[in-house]
């Protein structure tokens, strides 16, 4: 990737008058809403012939232009790290996230993340719409949890594929160790979550939340637990975990939402049992129908086992 910015362009609609600008443009545009500020108070965003002052909305028909300045690499090291790659070419590396492995740079994580493993591994090759913590990165998954992960080389690739989460148009299925059984064997669950009020640094099923949709199958299921796959309709922060928890039937090992009378060390559960199993998806240059899928790591087979 050369030091050339990229340049980001969108045309404002009647459908956007009323809406916020930044959230508009974070969506067409694949930032996040975060970094779109950024840019927009170091005067990176244009509307016309000339520079967007922030809190001004452009006209309809308007071309809007964000200039987003190639990634410095000074606030990620690099790390030879071991990573299990499930699909790359020039455009995308798909990963899967071991549990336990942070994926980006954070307060009492600067090193040992998947971001500094795939800036050794693509030798710098990520795309800078992510900014320099979080180059490459289109989604997350909790620390804990495994399972596939898909990274842009390119800020084409990283807008395409920002699109497709934004439009829903991914296949994301998860499986889960989950505590007892549900009633039915297939269902959804679909309470409204949001920040939990009195907790803060947990989620919640609340009143007025936003949206959001999980469908689950049980797959097999024992007299302590079953195994759930879950198909994730919406990316609410934690949203299994929390439809889970609310159900009645948290997932094994979750510190957060679950039980806290802790399973025999024999069982081997040492994290939430919660793993990104499958992402379909188009491919962002080609458009062809790509599937990535990680298989059932070691701790669950274990678990399984010890259920038997």
């Amino acid at each position: 990737m050369d030091d050339a910015p990229q340049m980001l362009s969108c045309v404002w609609e009647a459908a956007d008058e009323g809406r916020r600008v930044d959230k508009v443009l974070a969506e067409k545009l694949g930032l996040s809403r975060t970094r779109l500020q950024a840019l927009w108070a170091a005067g990176a965003v244009e509307a016309g012939e000339g520079r967007l002052e922030e809190g001004r909305s452009p006209e309809v028909g308007q071309l809007v232009t964000v200039k987003v300045p190639a990634p410095v690499p000074a606030d990620v090291v690099a790390e030879d790290l071991p990573l299990e790659i499930l699909f790359e070419d020039d455009d995308i590396v798909a990963v899967n996230k071991a549990p336990g492995m942070v994926v980006h740079p954070g307060a009492g994580h600067r090193g040992g993340t998947l971001v500094g493993a795939l800036l050794h591994h693509c030798a710098g090759r990520l795309s800078g719409i992510g900014g320099v913590v979080r180059p490459g990165i289109v989604h997350r998954l909790d620390r804990e949890t495994s399972g596939v992960l898909v990274a842009a080389k390119q800020d084409a690739a990283h807008q395409a594929l920002a699109r497709q989460f934004k439009d829903r148009t991914m296949e994301k299925l998860y499986l889960a160790f989950v505590c007892g059984t549900p009633r039915t064997p297939v269902g959804t669950w679909d309470g409204p979550i949001r920040r939990h009020p009195q907790h803060r640094q947990k989620m919640a099923v609340v009143s007025g939340g936003r949206a959001s949709r999980t469908d689950y199958r049980v797959r097999r299921s024992w007299s302590r637990a079953s195994l759930l796959e879950l198909a994730l309709h919406t990316g609410r922060t934690h949203q299994i975990r929390v439809h889970a928890a609310h159900a009645g039937h948290p997932v094994v090992g979750d510190a957060v939402y679950g039980r806290p009378r802790p399973w025999p060390p024999e069982a081997g559960v040492s994290r939430q049992l919660l793993h990104a199993w499958k992402l379909v998806l188009r491919h962002p240059r080609t458009q062809k129908p790509l599937a990535l899928e990680a298989p059932m790591p070691q701790d669950f087979l274990h678990f399984q086992h010890w259920l038997a």
